[in-house]
């Protein structure tokens, strides 16, 4: 496959018994680019960032990590090749602090820590004064943020952000779309989010792809997007001016 595409999503059908939840999904991702995956609930958002991920093996079609075949491969082997995804649901250690989950990020290489990549991320996830607080006493939109670091922790390759901003205030939006952008620039982080506030995708993605039904209805620039007639219909006409406080399964 083409050396341009760090990620490829080829063909992906999903079924669950005798609903179709994906049917022939294609979506690829370059290096650095920051793409936004939205659509009504149950249009199969999270479903295909399972399949992505590994934590579901589709029915049909294959997945590609910087051009290998990874489609039957574990989420574990995936996330050790440069994959990385955080949860609508917050995944964090109660008891161990904020630095201590960078430090679990890059632990499984065995050849050490970096120090000044985890410090690094502390201060742009401003996270600095949180270093030594237990990740259980943080609000919402700090323990999101903490997940944002370390997921980016060991440097990944393509990084799955499954509903980031939910439950952050305006301010905290701002910085994680901050630090998005600033991954995807200098290291060339492949992002890919899926995301209910339409504006903060639309304001930090430079493309967007809509599935609707399980299918993609549309794809290509945030403008493009905004223009299309089927997606306002479908969507954008009663969700962009929403910010919701929760997520639900999509």
């Amino acid at each position: 496959m083409s050396g341009a595409h760090v990620l490829e999503a080829e063909r992906i059908g999903v079924r669950f018994g005798g609903v179709t939840a994906l049917t022939e999904v294609d979506l690829r991702l370059s290096p650095g680019e920051v793409c936004g995956l939205i659509g009504p609930n149950g249009a199969g958002k999270t479903t295909f960032f399972d399949v992505v991920s590994g934590i579901r093996r589709p029915d049909s079609g294959r997945v590609l990590l910087d051009g290998t075949d990874v489609t039957r491969r574990s989420p574990v082997w995936r996330a050790r090749h440069g994959m990385r995804r955080t949860f609508q649901r917050q995944q964090l250690f109660g008891q161990l602090t904020v630095a201590d989950h960078l430090l679990v990020a890059q632990e499984w290489r065995r050849g050490g820590t970096d120090a000044a990549r985890i410090r690094d991320l502390l201060t742009s996830c401003g996270l600095s004064d949180l270093a030594t607080s237990y990740a259980g006493t943080l609000p919402v939109g700090r323990a999101r943020m903490v997940e944002l670091a370390r997921a980016a922790a060991d440097r990944p390759r393509v990084l799955l952000l499954d509903e980031p901003a939910s439950g952050m205030t305006a301010e905290e939006r701002g910085l994680l779309a901050s630090v998005v952008r600033t991954l995807a620039e200098e290291t060339e982080c492949a992002v890919l989010l899926v995301e209910h506030n339409v504006a903060f995708v639309m304001e930090l993605c430079s493309r967007v792809v809509v599935l609707d039904l399980g299918a993609v209805l549309a794809e290509g620039s945030p403008e493009a997007v905004r223009a299309d007639r089927r997606v306002r219909e479908a969507y954008l006409g009663t969700q962009e001016n929403h910010t919701p406080t929760h997520s639900s399964h999509t």
